[in-house]
C-alpha cells in the first residue's frame, strides 16, 4: 500500500530509539511488538544519535527515526496564542514532536532543534496531569488539541494513543478532544466509546499546495474519505484551511477543494472550520528555501506581523479570506463555527461582518458549536 499513497506516512519510519529508563513500560513493548522495526536502547537523557548537529541537512532523515521517551515537562499547557490577535484558548496536550509528513511551511522546521520523530511513553503522568487539571475546574470547558508539535493521527498505527486517549476524554463533560491530521490513519478510531467527545479534524488545502507542498500527505481524497468514515462512527469533525497560501490559480484551487469537501462529508456533522492564511517566524524562511528550493512560497510579499511573524499584506489575507468564507458560508451548515486562527477584530469585521466579542468571544462560540451539532 505504502509504496504509492502515503495516506499512513508512519511506513516511512524504519528504526526506533528507546531512552533507557522507557524500556519496561508497558506502552513501550506494545508499540515495539506493534511496529516490528529494529530497535536500539539510548543511555538515559542523551540523544539517539547526532543528527542533531547539522539539524536541517539532517531533518529528512530523522524523520525515519522513531525515538520513545519520557516528557520531563508539562503535557498539558494553553496554546501559545497571541494577544494582539483573537485567540481560542486551545489547551496543547503535548504527546510527542515532529512528523513524518514533510511541510514546505511546517513551522516545526523552525521550532524544534532535534530531527527525529518523538512519541513521549510516560503517559500515565499525562493521564494524571488531566485528570487533575479537569477535576479541579469543572466549570470550565476544556477544548483540548495534540496536534500543535506533531501530527495527531499520522503514526497512530504504531502508537494507538488514539485508543486510550478518547475513550479517556469521553468519560468528561468539561473537555473535548480534537485530533488534527493530514493524514488517512482513522481505524483505529473505529469502535471506540467516544460519546460525542472527540472531533477529529483534517488540515486542508488547495489540490496543488496538497501535492507539492506537503510531502508525504494523504490527497484530498483520502483525507476526505477518512472523515466520511469518522462521520459514520458518529465523530464530530472540523477542517483547517491553515495555512492559506497566496499562489497562481488560488481561487479555482481552494473552490475545488471546498465543493470537493461538501460533496463527500455531510455538513451537520462538521463543528467549525477555522481559516489562516501563512505566517511564519522569519528563520523559517531560510530553512525552507534551503530544503525545498524548488518551492516558491517564500517568495511573495510578506510583512511582519505584531507577533512577530511573517504575513501577507492585509488586503492580500482580506481577499484571500473572502474567497474562502464566501464558499464555505454557502455550504456549511448553520451550527457549523468559521472562524479565524490568529486574526485581528479588523480582518474580522472586514471578512465577517463581526467581531468575537459581538457573540461572545471566540470560547464561546466554538463550544456553543460543539454543543448544537
Amino acid at each position: 500500500m505504502h509504496n504509492h499513497s502515503w495516506q499512513d506516512p508512519s511506513y516511512y519510519i524504519n528504526k526506533i530509539f528507546i531512552e533507557e529508563s522507557c524500556l519496561d513500560l508497558e506502552y513501550t513493548r506494545e508499540i515495539i511488538d506493534r511496529a516490528g522495526l529494529p530497535w536500539s536502547v539510548v543511555p538515559e537523557r542523551q540523544k539517539p544519535n547526532s543528527l542533531a548537529e547539522a539539524y536541517v541537512e539532517n531533518l529528512s532523515a530523522g524523520k525515519k527515526q522513531l525515538y520513545l521517551c519520557n516528557n520531563r515537562g508539562v503535557f498539558f499547557k494553553p496554546c501559545p496564542g497571541t494577544r494582539e490577535y483573537q485567540c481560542c484558548d486551545y489547551q496543547v496536550l503535548n504527546t510527542g514532536t515532529n512528523c513524518p509528513i514533510d511541510c514546505v511551511y511546517c513551522i516545526l522546521q523552525a521550532y524544534l532543534n532535534t530531527p527525529w520523530l518523538t512519541c513521549y511513553v510516560n503517559i500515565a503522568q499525562m493521564f494524571t496531569e488531566l485528570t487533575a487539571t479537569l477535576s479541579a475546574n469543572p466549570q470550565q470547558f476544556f477544548r483540548i488539541g495534540t496536534g500543535e508539535f506533531t501530527d495527531s493521527l499520522a503514526i497512530d498505527r504504531l502508537t494507538q494513543l488514539s485508543g486510550k486517549l478518547v475513550p479517556f476524554i469521553a468519560g468528561w463533560d468539561n473537555a473535548v478532544l480534537e485530533l488534527k491530521t493530514k493524514s488517512g490513519v482513522v481505524d483505529n478510531l473505529e469502535s471506540l466509546e467516544h460519546r460525542d467527545k472527540t472531533v477529529v479534524a483534517w488540515s486542508l488545502n488547495s489540490p496543488f499546495i496538497m501535492k507539492n507542498q506537503e510531502m508525504r500527505s494523504a490527497t484530498l481524497e483520502e483525507r476526505l474519505n477518512a472523515a466520511k468514515k469518522c462521520a459514520e462512527w458518529g465523530y464530530k469533525l472540523a477542517f483547517h484551511f491553515d495555512p492559506v497560501i497566496d499562489h497562481p490559480g488560488w481561487q479555482e484551487g481552494y473552490t475545488a477543494t471546498i465543493e470537493r469537501l461538501f460533496e463527500v462529508v455531510p455538513a451537520k456533522a462538521i463543528v467549525w472550520i477555522s481559516l489562516g492564511a501563512l505566517r511564519f517566524l522569519p528563520s523559517l524562511k531560510e530553512i525552507g528555501i534551503k530544503r525545498f528550493p524548488a518551492s516558491r512560497i517564500y517568495y511573495n510579499e510578506f510583512i511582519q506581523g505584531l507577533d512577530g511573524k511573517a504575513r501577507y499584506f492585509r488586503p492580500n489575507r482580506v481577499a484571500l479570506y473572502q474567497h474562502l468564507y464566501r464558499q464555505l458560508k454557502q455550504k456549511a451548515a448553520d451550527t457549523t463555527c468559521i472562524y479565524f486562527c490568529m486574526e485581528s477584530d479588523e480582518i474580522w469585521h472586514e471578512v465577517m461582518g463581526y467581531i468575537p466579542k459581538e457573540r461572545g468571544g471566540l470560547p464561546v462560540m466554538l463550544d456553543r458549536a460543539m454543543r448544537s451539532s
